[in-house]
């Protein structure tokens, strides 16, 4: 195949594009760095949310203890004096008595 009338102009722009230097080295941003700032309330606001979220997962009921609780209710050799005052003494301690 042979490629007549070149225009010779458009061939040297094209080569003139083609060995244009660019530089190597790199201009540094002269622009500051990015920061952020989180307010108190803020945080205090994001650790409500977290709390909540958790509290919502967790289940109010505790099935396992409530299970290993009956079963020694129902064991007669669990009620013992010992038991019991041990029990009063708590529930006083929790009402603060």
């Amino acid at each position: 195949m042979m490629i007549n009338n070149i225009d010779v102009g458009r061939v040297n722009a094209l080569n003139n594009v083609q060995n244009t230097k660019r530089s190597s080295s790199t201009e540094k941003s002269t622009f500051g760095e990015d920061s952020i700032s989180v307010s108190q309330e803020a945080r205090e606001k994001a650790t409500e949310y977290y709390m909540n979220q958790v509290a919502a997962e967790t289940p109010d009921v505790r099935a396992d203890r409530i299970a290993e609780v009956k079963a020694k209710l129902q064991d007669p050799n669990y009620l013992n004096s010992a038991v019991i005052a041990s029990a009063a003494d708590k529930l006083m301690e929790s009402f603060g008595l």
